[in-house]
């Protein structure tokens, strides 16, 4: 009905209208058609999952490119020095500042491991406590629940015959997850060397590919995002030192073994926003268990563990790592999780920088910055000035 309405007015005021044929053509032409809020919207969101779908499809692929692209980034000055200062060639400044890079990732996997080896020469130890919590979870079991010996024996031999019978499969799987990590560690540094190699290029191509009007936009956002990874990874370097120290000086105090292994482990696990510190509490009383420490003792470093955590939380991330990366922490969590759905364990490192970057981005395209607002910190409005009566 309203179609007819609006056809036979059309019409009317077509066969009122005077004719003026010295009008040009094109003025008559219609106004471009605005695209409908329920469309762009749909469009936005079918293209994020698009993205996420060809991001799952190419992990192998995108992940270690990912990676590497944070690394030289952060390697960008240093090769730069190299090749401006000390007149490297840019191949010979972009491979030098890889191997410092090489050199820091060696001397960190040379003392994980030579820790986790001394701690291999206290297996006996270990075992002894294993053993002697494993009796003293028996005597209960049948002290408290009246489960008879019989029962718990032949429940652990069934555990044992399963464990035995799936240890080929393990030992396997091990063998394989080494090999890969090996591989993906490989295909990291190749693809960072190439990506300091051919900055300039990478860029000239960004410039082609959009308009030109939109060519300062695109040096903006480049820029934007060097100094966002860059300060988030310097920050996150400067949290992880200072909660390790903080871990190992309070872990020695306790006269815990490997108190420095464990330190690094709370340091390392705490890059991961919000999921990292329970792992690194678990493996903490774990082993500070196996090393025949008392109930209390253990009880002891999981405050120390937790309580870091919080003054870590509340005070050094929101003015090391907060002031730069303005995240709030629902999308934190949610990108944490969606990271290790997609990618597993390097989504979850990646996440926060990814979204980091997605948020500059938004934030500079006129559509998206709902979405950029979405992703930031709700802004609290000024206080208004109090009035003197």
């Amino acid at each position: 009905m309203l179609f007819l309405v609006k056809k036979f007015y059309v019409s009317s005021r077509k066969n009122t209208e005077p004719l003026n044929e010295s009008v040009d053509i094109e003025s008559k032409a219609a106004p471009a058609v605005k695209m409908p809020f329920y469309i762009r919207q749909a469009t936005v969101l079918i293209s994020l999952f698009l993205i996420g779908l060809i991001a799952v499809i190419a992990k192998e692929l995108l992940a270690p490119f990912i990676i590497a692209m944070l690394f030289a980034i952060m390697l960008l000055p240093l090769a730069v020095f190299f090749e401006k200062r000390c007149g490297f060639r840019r191949a010979s400044a972009s491979f030098t500042a890889l191997l410092i890079l090489l050199g820091g990732v060696v001397s960190s996997l040379y003392f994980v491991g030579h820790e986790l080896s001394t701690m291999g020469q206290d297996w006996p130890t270990f075992k002894l406590q294993i053993t002697q919590s494993m009796t003293d979870v028996q005597q209960w079991l049948y002290r408290d629940l009246h489960i008879d010996s019989k029962k718990q024996a032949g429940f652990l031999h069934d555990a044992v015959d399963k464990l035995l019978s799936s240890s080929s499969t393990i030992l396997g799987t091990t063998v394989v997850s080494a090999s890969s990590l090996l591989i993906f560690l490989v295909f990291i540094f190749i693809y960072c060397f190439f990506l300091l190699l051919y900055r300039t290029h990478l860029v000239k191509f960004l410039e082609e590919v959009f308009k030109e009007e939109n060519r300062s936009k695109v040096h903006e956002i480049l820029g934007q995002v060097q100094y966002i990874i860059r300060s988030y990874l310097a920050g996150v370097l400067l949290e992880m030192g200072l909660v390790a120290l903080a871990c190992c000086i309070g872990f020695w105090i306790l006269g815990i073994k490997y108190a420095l292994l464990l330190g690094v482990i709370v340091g390392l696990f705490n890059i991961i926003p919000y999921v990292g510190i329970f792992s690194a509490l678990l493996l903490c009383t774990l082993i500070t268990f196996a090393t025949g420490a008392s109930l209390s003792t253990v009880g002891i470093v999981a405050l120390i563990v937790i309580g870091i955590h919080l003054v870590d939380s509340n005070f050094l991330l929101p003015v090391i790592v907060g002031a730069k990366v303005r995240i709030n922490a629902l999308v934190t969590i949610m990108g944490v999780v969606i990271g290790e759905m997609m990618w597993g364990i390097p989504g979850m490192f990646l996440s926060l920088p990814v979204v980091a970057i997605i948020k500059v981005v938004f934030d500079r395209i006129d559509s998206l910055k709902p979405w950029g607002n979405l992703l930031g910190e709700e802004e609290v409005p000024p206080k208004p000035p109090k009035t003197k009566k």
